[in-house]
């Protein structure tokens, strides 16, 4: 492990109890921790490539996201890491990242190999295929979410979205989103999904080419822009930003006058997460299947959502992110400049 990406490295190996021939069990130790991978004293030495991956002199590495700093985090990733272990015989450590950027260097180096990554995060890892997607981060049941066109009703586009029903009232965007072209967008943020590449990217997907943009930092000022009018011809947000609190107070015509011109499919992910390409397949589908297991324990439930905040998720595989990729890589968006 390169003591350059992970000054905060964070570890765990519990007593190994082995009993005759049978696969080595883990336990959680009431005592601190061996240091096994170095700690801001020694560079680490990379390891003989004899040392089969998962055994004790070479284990596999849980990486906590960047963000989950706090004792209880970590100390619920050393669970999970036992679980693993437990379930699996195979020796896993877990460490703390600098950033996003330094996990999804880390994945390159195959110095992690299981880990929660976020969209962008994914997106970069997978074009350099240095990992698979193994579970979708759930929020309310759904896996991923929408983004909507929007435009104030003055200023003549046609509307495809029929708001009783909530549903596109034609199959081909092009059609719809043809209206768009030379025309100036407001987009949130340059780091927002359904506000900026996502939405930009389904544009160019099917050729439609707007004016510079103005960048009017959030969803809600998207919104208030285009009923302010003067500043942009059309915008996208989430679903649905209209109803934010403070706008529907502060505009009580505002459903009226700001409308809806499509709504995307819901494409847009939550957190993914992902085992190391570096994995054997047969190794991946044994951790994916002890997973399932973990989190129907109430330690292994409470472990997932304060180590990644994950209370549900689903298992997926490469192709379910197909469509999401796509359009990121047809927003032209630099992945590296986005991650945290």
């Amino acid at each position: 492990m390169n003591r350059r990406l992970f000054p905060r490295l964070v570890v765990v190996i519990a007593t190994i109890l082995a009993v005759g021939c049978n696969l080595p069990r883990l336990g959680i130790s009431t005592s601190t921790p061996t240091p096994v991978l170095g700690i801001a004293t020694e560079a680490f030495t990379p390891l003989p490539p004899s040392a089969e991956l998962g055994a004790p002199e070479n284990p596999l590495i849980l990486a906590l996201p960047p963000s989950a700093s706090s004792q209880e985090a970590i100390e619920s990733a050393n669970l999970l890491a036992s679980q693993f272990k437990e379930r699996t015989g195979y020796t896993v450590v877990t460490i703390l990242p600098d950033s996003e950027m330094a996990l999804v260097e880390a994945f390159q180096k195959r110095n992690a190999h299981i880990a929660l990554l976020d969209p962008y995060a994914y997106a970069l890892a997978y074009q350099h295929e240095t990992v698979k997607a193994a579970f979708a981060v759930l929020k309310d049941g759904k896996s991923q979410y929408g983004a909507q066109f929007l435009a104030q009703r003055k200023a003549g586009f046609t509307p495809f979205f029929n708001p009783l029903s909530e549903t596109n009232t034609d199959d081909d965007p092009a059609i719809a989103l043809a209206q768009f072209n030379d025309r100036k967008p407001c987009w949130s943020d340059e780091r927002s999904l359904s506000g900026y590449v996502i939405p930009s990217g389904y544009l160019k997907s099917i050729g439609v080419t707007t004016k510079p943009a103005a960048f009017v930092e959030g969803h809600p000022t998207v919104v208030r822009s285009l009923y302010a009018d003067g500043i942009c011809e059309f915008g996208a947000t989430y679903i649905d930003a209209r109803k934010f609190p403070s706008l529907e107070d502060q505009f009580p015509d505002l459903m009226e006058q700001v409308i809806v011109i499509w709504r995307m499919p819901e494409i847009i992910p939550y957190d993914i997460f992902v085992f190391s390409s570096a994995m054997p397949q047969p190794m991946q589908d044994l951790f994916a299947s002890a997973i399932p297991v973990i989190m129907q324990t109430t330690d292994g439930k409470s472990a997932f959502r304060t180590a990644y905040d994950i209370d549900e998720f689903q298992r997926v595989n490469d192709g379910f992110y197909a469509e999401f990729r796509a359009l990121v890589d047809a927003s032209a968006v630099d992945l590296a400049s986005l991650l945290k």
